[in-house]
């Protein structure tokens, strides 16, 4: 579980230095890494946590969500960012970027930060990684 902490943590690094620089890649490529990386933290939190089954490898991020929140509302707090990333994803998928807010590929960014510090937290009060 730490090495996929630490995986998630060094690519956000990369997308929060290119992000610095000007330098992120389109918006629909930055939001299916941010979808991808937060994903995967939650995959690995249900594979260490060990309780309830692995969703699909084709899961969408908001299946995968409902299985790591079914009988512990404490994980409706990540909802709405969840929300947000497949928001930014539905409106470029309809060609509507012009809903997007400023800065959507930056913000996609943030939002997946503030999701693996938020479960990063978790585990580390939990005691299934390091701090």
């Amino acid at each position: 579980m730490t090495a996929v902490f630490e995986e998630v943590d060094q690519a956000l690094r990369g997308l929060e230095a290119l992000a610095r620089e000007g330098r992120l890649p389109s918006v629909g490529e930055t939001v299916e890494r941010c979808i991808a990386l937060v994903k995967r933290l939650i995959v690995a939190y249900l594979r260490d946590e060990g309780r309830k089954p692995l969703p699909p490898a084709d899961a969408d991020l908001l299946e995968t969500w409902k299985v790591l929140v079914k009988g512990e509302p404490f994980w409706n707090t990540i909802r709405d960012n969840l929300r947000e990333l497949i928001y930014y994803r539905n409106c470029i998928a309809l060609q509507r970027e012009d809903a997007l807010p400023a800065a959507p590929e930056k913000m996609a960014v943030r939002t997946a930060r503030h999701v693996h510090l938020f479960i990063k937290t978790r585990c580390i009060r939990e005691g299934r990684i390091a701090a």
